[in-house]
């Protein structure tokens, strides 16, 4: 693993992208999240952001992420990764945020786990935008139906969409694309629903100039910060 010192020069280089792509589309810095992944990575990588003034990360794996958090304190996670429907009682209350919800079936699972608790579960839904076999996520014409569902369950709060872009190196508009379509979706969905659902989460270490072009206001970066780890 990387050490903190090669860390801080990481982050310092992503954060500098994301100023020159927000300069180069007449965005604020201010409106992009960046969510450090530390998948794959000890303990010690949440520390190092935390150390680096960072707030909260984003875990794939539920066991991973629930491993680490009996190690550490003060910080919020968000589920990015798959969430099965039969682990998503384990996932209420200990994670700040869902960005993974892609069937009605995990909709359910979440409100009566939160509404059982006490709790609000704030989501995002993940849509396939890129139509990719190889992702998961809502078609684009099954999230309204999805929408109104989690509109009606009083215990979820949803917050926006989420996707991944399918993994197309060296082809920036496969990206653009799948990104934009994310945008015009909520646009409409937010006009149609008379909601706010604020967040895009879109973009990854490879595509961030694509998604803050889009209209991202959170990027998932792992390897930029941490390196690739080797298995």
């Amino acid at each position: 693993m990387l050490n903190e010192e090669q860390f801080r020069e990481n982050l310092a280089e992503v954060v500098g992208r994301i100023e020159r792509f927000c300069h180069e589309f007449n965005r604020s810095p201010d409106e992009i999240t960046l969510l450090p992944v530390t998948k794959k990575w000890p303990s010690e990588a949440v520390r190092f952001c935390q150390r680096a003034g960072v707030s909260r990360v984003g875990e794939n794996r539920v066991q991973d992420a629930l491993g680490k958090q009996q190690e550490t304190s003060g910080i919020l996670w968000e589920l990015i990764g798959h969430l099965q429907s039969n682990k998503a009682n384990q996932v209420i209350g200990r994670f700040e945020r869902i960005q993974t919800v892609d069937s009605l079936k995990l909709l359910g699972k979440l409100q009566a786990g939160a509404e059982q608790k006490g709790v609000k579960c704030k989501i995002l839904l993940q849509v396939n935008t890129g139509e990719d076999p190889a992702k998961f996520g809502l078609l684009s014409e099954q999230v309204e139906a999805v929408l109104e569902h989690a509109l009606a369950s009083s215990n979820l709060l949803v917050e926006g969409l989420m996707t991944i872009a399918p993994y197309a190196p060296g082809e920036p508009s496969v990206a653009r694309r799948a990104f934009g379509r994310l945008r015009e979706l909520r646009d409409r969905l937010n006009e149609d629903f008379k909601v706010d659902m604020k967040e895009l989460s879109m973009g990854m270490s490879g595509d961030l100039r694509e998604a803050i072009e889009s209209g991202s206001t959170m990027v998932r970066v792992g390897s930029a910060l941490f390196g690739e780890r080797v298995q």
